[in-house]
């Protein structure tokens, strides 16, 4: 009886680069990876420059808006917050973003609902910041952005999904929604 050996078996391992992404940023770009909530169940998450600045895990996360602030020549995060935009006062939020310092990048994670709260103010900062979708955002909209102080022009990360009954993918929320890649410092 002849017995042959077993041939040994491969295992694939894919590596990962700084935020978890599958390939390097070029030298002086920064990494970047921002999720939105998951209904109202699961909260965003953002990392920066294989930094997680806001997740679950750190329960640094809230109901509405998530906030961090990234000087964007270093990259150092300069402070994060969340604004309850269901029941929470739109004017802290209002407050904050006028208080963004010169050359800040400004992250933010919709979770649960983003835009019942928001008036025309801060629509209109959130817009000075590059949004496109700043305007029209509504009750359990999803939305992830990276925006600029001081920006000419929109800026091109930005993803939205309207909270819809025909598309949803959970019962009355659209899915969460993943944005990741390199950016410039001083992007915009």
């Amino acid at each position: 009886m002849r017995v042959s050996a077993a041939s040994p078996t491969k295992e694939i391992q894919v590596k990962k680069y700084k935020c978890g992404l599958i390939k390097p940023c070029p030298a002086n770009y920064f990494a970047f990876k921002i999720c939105s909530g998951a209904a109202n169940v699961v909260g965003p998450t953002m990392c920066f420059e294989d930094r997680m600045i806001m997740s679950p895990v750190k329960n640094n996360v809230g109901r509405g808006l998530n906030i961090a602030l990234v000087n964007g020549t270093t990259g150092a995060v300069l402070g994060q917050k969340a604004f309850d935009m269901y029941s929470g006062d739109v004017m802290h939020l209002v407050k904050f973003l006028k208080e963004i310092p010169g050359g800040a990048l400004v992250l933010v994670a919709s979770y649960d609902d983003p835009g019942t709260k928001m008036n025309d103010e801060s629509r209109k900062l959130f817009s000075d910041l590059g949004s496109s979708y700043a305007k029209q955002l509504g009750f359990r909209d999803s939305w992830v952005f990276i925006g600029a102080k001081d920006l000419r022009g929109k800026s091109p990360f930005e993803q939205f999904l309207k909270n819809s009954p025909d598309t949803n993918k959970y019962e009355g929320w659209p899915e969460l929604l993943e944005m990741e890649g390199c950016m410039p410092p001083k992007p915009f």
